[in-house]
């Protein structure tokens, strides 16, 4: 856990360095992600609300993800979780948002989208949202748990390389 929270505490620096808030969209997490970004001391200075959208109706009600993109591509897909995390910034009025939607088990999986199947978003101001595919492996707390550490990892990353 020390890792994740230094991860959360590089994350509130470089959120605060740029003066943005963030927001969360999550979905097979279940609010770990803004569990580990307000588990840092000030993170209200940053960190304002998160969405935990488990149903599809959820995601079109409180995050204005088509109905259309949830039927043609199902709620664990690249064209939702981009939907997900461009509405939660909408509906925060946030500058930096992750998305997440997966399967983390042990049921739900399919053939072409087997249990570990995690779809992360990240939206930053001035750039396209960014979408990636992981296959997480383990139990569903190993997934739940990977999910949020790689996708607090990777908006680090993309932070630092943004120099907005």
């Amino acid at each position: 856990m020390d890792d994740l929270d230094g991860l959360a505490i590089s994350l509130g620096e470089l959120l605060t360095n740029h003066q943005w808030q963030i927001t969360t969209a999550e979905s097979c997490t279940g609010g770990g992600i803004a569990a580990a970004i307000t588990s840092v001391a000030g993170s209200s200075q940053w960190f304002e609300q998160g969405f935990i959208t488990y149903s599809n109706a959820a995601k079109q009600q409180h995050l204005n993800v088509e109905k259309l993109l949830l039927d043609k591509y199902g709620a664990v897909s690249e064209p939702v979780v981009l939907a997900m995390a461009k509405g939660a910034c909408q509906q925060a009025k946030a500058d930096v948002g992750i998305a997440v939607s997966g399967i983390a088990g042990p049921g739900g999986g399919s053939q072409d989208k087997p249990v570990g199947t995690v779809w992360l978003a990240w939206a930053l101001p001035n750039t396209d949202t960014i979408a990636r595919c992981y296959c997480f492996d383990g139990d569903r707390d190993a997934v739940r748990l990977q999910a949020v550490v790689m996708a607090i990892s990777e908006l680090n990353k993309l932070l630092q390389k943004n120099t907005v």
